[in-house]
């Protein structure tokens, strides 16, 4: 017959260090998860280079600007280079928080893009202007016919 005896005391508790230590652990990595982000420098300029490159296909479509899902991101930086306008951005650099909530919002809100569009007619009057925000629309762009 076996028997099964119960865990002594020092067992317990060092499994509950254990326990206490993964969960620091994994709190400490999911504070450092990193996305990337799309910032107001996109606003009228809306290239789409950053489409054709991404991997998982996480960025959506407004009527003037991109933004990236950041829970879909998987933090490659692929985009990063690719957009002429240096509007992607890792949520590391400063205080990004607003643009993380920000492409969240509209990146539940607006259809999702795969492939490379065409820009706007006027892009390259918008590159390089300041303050864009004022200029943004919340409407969604049209739906990717991939």
């Amino acid at each position: 017959m076996l028997f099964r005896s119960r865990p002594s005391p020092i067992d317990t508790k060092q499994q509950a260090t254990y326990i206490i230590r993964l969960r620091r652990l994994s709190a400490h990595r999911l504070e450092t998860i990193m996305t990337y982000i799309v910032n107001d420098a996109c606003i009228r300029c809306k290239l789409m280079d950053c489409v054709e490159v991404c991997p998982v296909d996480c960025f959506y479509e407004g009527e003037n600007m991109l933004v990236i899902h950041p829970d879909e991101c998987i933090d490659c930086g692929v985009c990063e280079p690719e957009c002429p306008v240096e509007a992607i951005l890792p949520d590391t650099e400063g205080d990004l928080s607003s643009w993380v909530e920000h492409n969240r919002t509209y990146s539940e809100l607006w259809p999702n893009i795969t492939r490379l569009g065409t820009p706007p007619a006027d892009a390259d009057e918008w590159r390089g202007k300041p303050d864009k925000m004022q200029y943004f629309s919340d409407k969604p762009g049209p739906p990717d016919e991939a």
